[in-house]
């Protein structure tokens, strides 16, 4: 497995991670706590060696199950954690819906951080992240906090997800940042605009979440796909009725472009990413081993200058409709 360094001053990691979350939510079928396991510390014999999770997944099911599967080989890995939601309320966990409040109060990290140790089995969380940010908390008193978390040697280095660029400078410079996470893909590239240009001039990692589309771009799906109520996706109206049809245009695309390069729409979807910029590290979650060797194998595929040029223009010219989350989840990200 090829390695990145998240930014100048961020660890090594390998150059495709695993995104976790969908082993216990928003994603079902679950597998059985055991069979992921297993998956799990497949993927570190295949070479995976950065791990993400959030103690909002399952409310702190999806933490205590990666923190099992990797404690035979904590020394080995680089395990990623969020904080930053209100958890007094518990929701449904058979449902997609999600928490509505956010606290980034310094208690609050102070208590989560406690939790997300207990449950990761560990005494250091690597790389912690502001899950979203909240707008009644300073960034600057959240930067703060986790300063000394570090200097307690609690968390190693620390991020920011869905975060504007302007918000990421003012963390940045009280406490420097070692990763930003955020979507983008093919089909959700706002990150190019703004906050890439930012996280290159400061020299932080970039980490893209649904690196395929939330599963779209793997060629799963067709304009006649209907999602269960309980699979996030259901609720995405980028997903819905004529939107999805004419979305998959994209999808399409990146087909044909597999075609011609004889592998598959995972694997091109994440060695564009790659190629994009050398600091950047895609998370995409799966829970079969199968297609995590698969999006593995996509650091492999390799393009010319001209080929990414020609991809762009196509990519800049087939318009996706809908948006990416639903309207009170857009609403809670910070961009």
């Amino acid at each position: 497995m090829k390695t990145r360094k998240l930014g100048k001053n961020g660890p090594t990691v390998s150059a495709v991670g695993l995104g976790c979350m969908g082993f216990t939510q928003s994603y079902p079928p679950y597998p059985n706590r055991e069979d992921a396991i297993c998956t799990i510390r497949e993927a570190v014999d295949l070479g995976v060696t950065f791990f993400d999770t959030a103690e909002v997944y399952s409310y702190g099911m999806n933490e205590d199950l990666v923190g099992e599967a990797l404690q035979p080989v904590r020394d080995k890995v680089i395990i990623a954690t969020k904080f930053g939601y209100d958890l007094s309320e518990k929701p449904d966990l058979r449902t997609s819906v999600r928490p509505v409040a956010l606290s980034s109060r310094p208690e609050t990290i102070r208590k989560a951080v406690e939790g997300s140790l207990r449950r990761l089995r560990t005494d250091h969380i690597d790389l912690y992240y502001q899950h979203r940010v909240d707008k009644n908390v300073p960034i600057e008193t959240v930067a703060e906090t986790v300063g000394k978390l570090i200097k307690e040697g609690k968390v190693l280095y620390w991020g920011l997800s869905e975060a504007a660029p302007a918000t990421v400078r003012r963390a940045h410079a009280v406490c420097p940042l070692a990763a930003v996470q955020s979507e983008y893909s093919m089909w959700y590239r706002k990150p190019e605009l703004e906050l890439m240009p930012t996280l290159e001039e400061l020299g932080i990692g970039f980490v893209p979440f649904s690196p395929l589309g939330k599963a779209v771009l793997t060629g799963r799906f067709n304009k006649n796909t209907k999602f269960d109520t309980t699979d996030f996706r259901s609720a995405i109206p980028r997903f819905q009725g004529d939107n999805l049809k004419h979305n998959m245009k994209m999808v399409e695309y990146v087909e044909s472009i597999a075609r011609k390069k004889k592998t598959t729409p995972a694997r091109i979807a994440i060695g564009w990413l790659l190629a994009q910029k050398p600091w950047i590290v895609p998370i995409p979650g799966s829970k079969h081993i199968e297609r995590i060797q698969e999006n593995i194998e996509g650091a492999d595929i390799c393009f010319t200058q001209e080929e990414l040029a020609d991809i762009r223009t196509h990519l800049d010219n087939i318009e996706i409709i809908g948006g990416r989350y639903p309207e009170d989840q857009e609403k809670m990200t910070g961009l």
